[in-house]
């Protein structure tokens, strides 16, 4: 198998929602992006739900990219309101942004929902080593962006990084 197929199990991960109304028992989207990863054997470590605020989402992808998870999937906070700030905040804290994923979910969803796509700030960054990719708040989003693109793209992604350490090492 070449390493353009590698498709890595076993990779830790933390799913973040956020959201300043949804609770444990109405967070559609959280539980969907948990079973897609354990469906695909990958541990999730913590799945949380914080509110729409840039101080408490930045403090959870800092603690994320500072400790074993490699991949956060975040849902939520990525529309064009002045409470959506999950893409500002990302943007300030990522060492090296992703395009082409934002890019492949706004042409995949286009096939879905029309125009109404270019609405879309879905994100994909590193931050330190961890990857974190930020969704759309509807299950639909989460739907597509997880079995489309994050499931069959991260653990190539995690190979590349992981090399390029060890190609400076």
């Amino acid at each position: 198998m070449g390493h353009e197929d590698l498709k890595l199990e076993g990779i830790n991960c933390r799913v973040l929602t956020v959201s300043s109304s949804r609770t444990g028992k109405s967070d559609k989207s959280g539980k969907l992006i948990e079973k897609l990863l354990s469906k695909e054997g990958h541990a999730v470590e913590a799945k949380r739900i914080v509110p729409d605020q840039p101080e408490s989402i930045r403090k959870e992808i800092e603690e994320t990219a500072g400790s074993r998870p490699r991949v956060l999937v975040i849902t939520g906070g990525t529309g064009l309101s002045l409470q959506d700030q999950t893409v500002d905040v990302l943007k300030k804290l990522e060492d090296k942004l992703l395009p082409g994923f934002g890019e492949a979910f706004r042409w995949l969803s286009f096939e879905d929902i029309g125009p109404r796509a270019i609405l879309s700030r879905a994100r994909a960054s590193v931050v330190g080593d961890t990857l974190v990719f930020s969704l759309p708040g509807s299950t639909a989003a989460v739907e597509l962006g997880m079995k489309e693109l994050i499931l069959p793209a991260m653990g190539h992604a995690l190979y590349e990084l992981d090399k390029e350490k060890e190609d400076a090492g």
